[in-house]
């Protein structure tokens, strides 16, 4: 069940005692004699998969004319849009979306580029509208950005993610547990992606990428808003049903022409138990079954994550939008 948090009917007490907002003076630019102006504001809408985000967050866009800056690592990628859960294109022409299909599965995106794309449609936002706004579910990538972590910026090495394809996931990720054990523990063992990032990171430089990675954060003021509805195993089902009746069989399919089984994206959840459907090595509703239990594996883990990397205040399940709604407002003062 959500978290219950103390309830405060001043203004003041959000943006002077809530933990909600984390005023980061210490990094902001002097403000001017005699004056009081804050940082400015950036809301985080953050949540497990399937839990509601994208519907809220474009409620709450709308209601403060706001624009949409995407933190979900695979909706980086062009021609993943069923498997990934991206916004439609109706959803998209409501709220403007910044950071999705940047470019193509087979071209990774480091996490210092993502932060260096991210900081500059936040920045951009920052400039034109009362706040900015950070939906998805992928943590390292929000406590990258807010935090101002900085990650080494280390080219792909596309001739090591090669051998390390052939290698395989669980070889791959015991190699990383071996060498880097702070990095193996936080990254799943499932996730190919990020493995190889870490294990290609220390084959360039010698030199573990949590040993890399220093903090500076932006001169912000971070509203975390959670959403973690009761229902969401019931919401997990729901949706993975959805995405096969979209055509993720038939997505993965177009994937798998264009750029080839072994693309390290195919693996993921979703897309992987649709390749083995490709393949003869399982039947629909087999699949289904598998993407299934994948999926709540993986919200158990953000869940897990949000509650140790952030401090949100998590949204009740009677009126989110209202809930956040009340603390935004507060927050713009």
């Amino acid at each position: 069940m959500p978290e219950a948090l103390a309830e405060a009917s001043e203004t003041s007490f959000f943006q002077g005692v809530h933990p909600l907002f984390r005023f980061m003076s210490e990094h902001s630019p002097p403000a001017a004699p005699g004056s009081a102006q804050l940082p400015p504001l950036v809301v985080v809408l953050l949540g497990p998969t399937a839990s509601g985000k994208t519907a809220l967050a474009l409620e709450l866009a709308e209601r403060f004319e706001l624009e949409i800056v995407n933190v979900d690592s695979r909706q980086l990628y062009k021609d993943m849009t069923v498997g990934t859960a991206k916004p439609t294109t109706e959803q998209r022409a409501r709220v403007p979306h910044h950071l999705l299909d940047l470019r193509r599965p087979d071209q990774p995106i480091t996490l210092r580029e993502f932060q260096d794309e991210a900081l500059t449609a936040v920045n951009r936002n920052l400039e034109q509208r009362a706040a900015a706004l950070l939906v998805g579910g992928s943590g390292l990538y929000l406590k990258a950005l807010t935090d101002g972590l900085k990650p080494p910026s280390v080219a792909p090495q596309p001739s090591l993610r090669q051998q390390l394809t052939r290698l395989g996931q669980g070889t791959c990720h015991q190699l990383l547990m071996d060498a880097d054990p702070e990095a193996g523990r936080r990254i799943a063992a499932a996730d190919a992606v990020r493995t190889q990032r870490a294990l290609e990171v220390l084959y360039a430089t010698g030199r573990t990428m949590s040993s890399q990675t220093s903090a500076s954060p932006p001169p912000w003021r971070v509203l975390e808003l959670g959403l973690n509805p009761a229902n969401l195993r019931q919401r997990i089902s729901q949706r993975t049903e959805q995405l096969y009746a979209q055509g993720l069989i038939e997505e993965t399919q177009q994937l798998k022409k264009r750029y080839g089984a072994d693309l390290p994206l195919l693996q993921t959840i979703g897309y992987g138990e649709a390749l083995r459907v490709l393949a003869g090595q399982l039947d629909r509703t087999g699949a289904i079954a598998q993407t299934t239990k994948r999926t709540q594996q993986f919200a158990k883990r953000q869940r897990t994550w949000f509650r140790r990397q952030h401090q949100p205040h998590w949204l009740s399940d009677t009126d989110p939008f209202k809930e956040a709604s009340q603390l935004i407002e507060a927050g713009l003062g």
